[in-house]
């Protein structure tokens, strides 16, 4: 044998299992397609799925970024900015695409395309049973978060953002520029790249705790991209307002008790979720993984935000994975690459590194064929919990007008059909000043006074209801006629 064929015979076995690794990683965005696509309907059910889809559509319709409210008349003219202009414009582009089936599937590809990178980069450490395994478990305990609305787009970012920042801390490298061009592209998508801070922040202390000052050039360069990141954000319609809006939510408003992806984490609620944090801390004890101190308190700040504010979840689940899955795998070697690298590979893995492309085509075939199947076959539109479709289309040939006093669940599809809503779920910027608290008192006990005066203050002509609001009794004593119900919504209108 020559040194050309002991070569290729040396490099042949490490293609093959690099071409296992790559498509285990491919196949579980089928697979995680798949199992969403059975839960599309769910998907929609999140109220403000309505307005973004509508702030988009407008948004292509009007070529211009809205500055001040135009959409309820409690608010109208006041500072509002469509801070994530992108991912309305992307949910837009689905619904006039494929309508509401056509959102769902654009929401199912992404999350499918984050679990699938998380696998890859976790696989970067681990043997890759163990990565897509854990990713999927990720997957799961991150579900009661999968809606339809923009922040469901920054999943695939802020993986690869995370992976990239601390390969390159532990490599004791330079971060890559090209992460700045992902961080332009998260600031247009939702407000919470300035989450990508932090976590650019928490991967220069890891370097700084690896290197400490043996490298004062290499860190200059890490506080130069610390640096970089605000100012590349600014390239967004809103320059600094989109950072600045941010604010509003992280040290909260008077809001933010009241909404429940804002609450606290509460097991009770989210039993799932508790075993998840439960296994963790278990095998972090049991373990006695040694990680730095870096990563220590990155641990400690994605679970501290995810115990305040529950819609930060997917921070623990996705991203600890990440940043500790080179640790596991040198402290633990049979779960790690290289020991699966080293192994021989089986009849299995010798089909799929011969077949790569061809399972690969046969794969994307059978996806593209399941989606058109799906797609045609099944018509997954929101519940009537947030739509009142029944109702509002009682309302129209009615031709009730005027200001509407609506529960907060209903905000959404009002404006999707055009109607300037009292309430809705825009409440990181409107709303507030008390409006807010004042709502939620006119359905509490002793909240008849205060509803009558609000009735009055913003001359609500028609209201429109959830089933259950408390306000419904008042609005009986208070004489407003039941013009319609049934067991999603009501409407009333003032007595003769």
């Amino acid at each position: 044998m020559n040194a050309v064929q002991a070569t290729m015979a040396a490099v042949s076995p490490v293609n093959d299992a690099q071409r296992s690794r790559l498509l285990f990683c491919l196949l579980v965005a089928p697979l995680v397609g798949f199992a969403l696509s059975a839960h599309a309907v769910e998907i929609l059910q999140d109220p403000d799925c309505w307005w973004q889809v509508k702030v988009g559509l407008d948004l292509l319709a009007n070529r211009t970024f809205p500055l001040v409210d135009s959409y309820s008349h409690t608010f109208a003219g006041q500072p509002w900015i469509a801070k994530e202009w992108l991912g309305q414009v992307l949910l837009a582009l689905a619904y006039t695409a494929g309508g509401w089936n056509g959102v769902a599937m654009l929401i199912i590809a992404t999350i499918a395309l984050t679990i699938s990178l998380l696998s890859w980069h976790l696989s970067a450490w681990l043997r890759p049973v163990a990565a897509v395994g854990l990713a999927l478990f990720a997957a799961a305990m991150i579900s009661p978060i999968y809606t339809a609305r923009p922040h469901i787009f920054t999943f695939p970012i802020i993986v690869v953002w995370t992976a990239t920042l601390f390969r390159a801390a532990r490599d004791e490298r330079a971060p890559p520029l090209w992460l700045l061009a992902l961080l332009v592209l998260w600031a247009n998508l939702h407000a919470t790249f300035t989450v990508g801070f932090v976590i650019a922040a928490f991967a220069g202390l890891d370097l700084l705790a690896r290197t400490r000052l043996s490298n004062p050039a290499l860190l200059a360069k890490w506080v130069a991209f610390g640096l970089l990141c605000p100012l590349v954000s600014l390239l967004n319609p809103y320059g600094v307002k989109a950072i600045l809006a941010t604010f509003t939510v992280a040290y909260g408003n008077e809001a933010v008790p009241l909404i429940a992806e804002w609450r606290p984490f509460d097991a009770s609620d989210q039993p799932l979720q508790e075993v998840g944090i439960l296994l963790f801390v278990f095998a972090l004890l049991v373990s006695r993984l040694r990680i730095g101190w870096a990563k220590a308190l990155f641990i400690i700040f994605a679970l501290h935000v995810y115990l305040t504010h529950l819609r930060f979840m997917y921070l623990f689940f996705l991203l600890v994975p990440i940043v500790i899955a080179v640790e596991v795998a040198e402290q633990y070697p049979a779960l790690s690459l290289g020991k699966w690298m080293a192994d021989k590979r089986d009849g299995l893995e010798r089909f799929i590194a011969r077949w790569f492309y061809q399972i690969c085509g046969v794969a994307g075939v059978l996806v593209v064929g399941a989606v058109a199947l799906i797609t045609s076959a099944y018509q997954a539109e929101p519940s009537q919990k947030t739509s009142a479709r029944d109702a509002l289309a009682f309302a129209q040939s009615r031709h009730l007008s005027g200001n509407v006093l609506n529960s907060y669940n209903f905000g959404g599809s009002l404006i999707f059909h055009g109607i300037k809503t009292f309430i809705d779920g825009r409440t990181d910027q409107l709303f507030l000043n008390g409006f807010m608290k004042t709502d939620t008192e006119t359905g509490r006990s002793g909240g008849k006074p205060i509803l009558q005066a609000q009735l009055k203050k913003y001359a609500i002509d028609w209201a429109l209801l959830t089933a259950d609001d408390s306000r419904i009794p008042f609005f009986d004593e208070l004489g407003w006629k039941r013009a319609y119900s049934d067991k999603y919504a009501v409407i009333y209108v003032p007595g003769a």
